[in-house]
């Protein structure tokens, strides 16, 4: 049996989340370093702070909004500094992000898939939410009619809509092939591709039926 040292094994690591980080800059997206489960210890999260609410699910800096990057030199030099670092990417600027509960996910599946719907590429995080890529709104006009999340946020605006969380300005999500703590994994269930982005609007209505079905 072959036994990887470790530090064949960091580089590893940082070679598949710096490839994965290259490729989300090949299609215009930017990336930034996220915190993830440390390699020994009790703790949940590599960050600093004690009982983080979100471990191996955020930046490892605050101003991951302004240093998100597409330049690839940038990018191998932020996984040579944290190559066990996940991959985080902003939302509202290339696509937004429906976040949903699994179930609603799959249930929003099925009925895409029979009405023929456009579909982007969708990820799970950790087998609990489903992310759908969509086309981005930015900052629209009527503002106040949308919303902006963390990953650990849920708005009030969406309390008709139990369990959905929209990421758009402001906002991020943990992009494949991210690890969380006990061995949960952020995966791609459709991988992105060239295809444009699906209107925000039309699936909106379908995962907001989808998240009542499941509740």
């Amino acid at each position: 049996m072959l036994v990887m040292s470790g530090s064949r094994r960091q580089r590893a690591v940082r070679d598949r989340m710096a490839s994965a980080a290259r490729r989300y800059a090949g299609l215009g997206w930017p990336s930034f370093p996220g915190a993830h489960p440390p390699n020994g210890g009790d703790r949940a999260c590599s960050c600093d702070r004690i009982g983080c609410p979100d471990p191996g699910a955020h930046p490892v800096s605050a101003t991951w909004a302004h240093q998100a990057s597409v330049d690839t030199e940038v990018i191998d030099g932020w996984w040579a500094k944290h190559p066990y670092a996940n991959i985080i990417l902003p939302t509202g600027r290339v696509f937004d992000v429906f976040d949903v509960p699994a179930e609603a996910g799959v249930i929003a599946l099925e009925r895409i898939e029979a009405e023929g719907l456009p579909l982007g590429p969708v990820a799970s995080f950790a087998d609990e939410r489903h992310l759908f890529f969509v086309a981005t709104r930015g900052a629209p006009v009527d503002e106040d009619e949308w919303w902006s999340c963390h990953l650990d946020t849920v708005p009030e605006d969406v309390a008709d809509t139990p369990g959905m969380r929209w990421h758009c300005r402001d906002s991020y999500v943990v992009a494949p092939p991210s690890v969380l703590p006990f061995g949960r994994e952020v995966s791609w269930l459709i991988p992105p591709s060239r295809e444009p982005l699906p209107d925000p609007l039309r699936l909106l209505e379908v995962l907001a039926d989808s998240c009542e079905e499941a509740y």
